[in-house]
């Protein structure tokens, strides 16, 4: 199932989607999607990553120091 969504996007942008889409016999939508995908994940991590460290500010807990981190996964020198 795949739903429709509308995007306002800069005539410059415009302009270059079109160029692309012409020159690779592709529709717009397509490289729209493309560029979702490649992104999306980005997104997410970092919307993620940002919301943890929002709670752990909160939580008052101490930070441990990078090397303290390696020195018990192993990975120190």
């Amino acid at each position: 199932m795949s739903s429709t969504h509308t995007v306002r996007l800069p005539e410059q942008l415009t302009a270059r989607l079109a160029t692309l889409a012409r020159a690779t016999k592709r529709t717009k939508s397509y490289f729209i999607r493309e560029a979702l995908e490649r992104s999306i994940e980005d997104l997410e991590d970092a919307y993620l990553a940002e919301t943890a460290y929002e709670e752990f500010l909160k939580s008052g807990n101490d930070s441990i120091p990078l090397e303290e981190v390696e020195r018990r996964l192993g990975l120190a020198d």
